[in-house]
């Protein structure tokens, strides 16, 4: 893996974790740029786009449910479980990046 692929992986998990605070705009940059690089990308780079983009799309899924079930005040709670697992996600994420592995567990929807 050389430094550029990973600078670029760690940016789109930067982008993640700011989505965060933005709403989840940055997080759909991210998602586009992980989509546009996985298909080109080698081990373990396409694992960790795959990664990203699914951590982004099961993450969505999750926000809207708990967006419903604000109504029954369990999406408040929701909300934060949501919150947490995007960032452990990330830090998982760049965690093996650092390793130079691909991330454990790719195809959860958990941790």
């Amino acid at each position: 893996m050389n430094e550029q692929s990973r600078q670029l992986l760690r940016v789109v998990y930067a982008l993640l974790l700011i989505g965060l605070l933005t709403g989840g705009v940055t997080a759909l940059v991210g998602a586009v740029i992980a989509h546009l690089n996985a298909p080109e990308a080698g081990e373990p780079e396409r694992s960790h786009y795959r990664f990203q983009y699914r951590t982004f799309w099961i993450g969505l899924l999750y926000y809207l449910i708990a967006g419903i079930t604000t109504l029954a005040l369990i999406g408040w709670l929701l909300l934060v479980v949501i919150g947490v697992w995007w960032l452990v996600r990330c830090i998982r994420g760049l965690r093996s990046l650092g390793r130079g592995q691909p991330p454990a567990n790719l195809t959860t929807w958990g941790f």
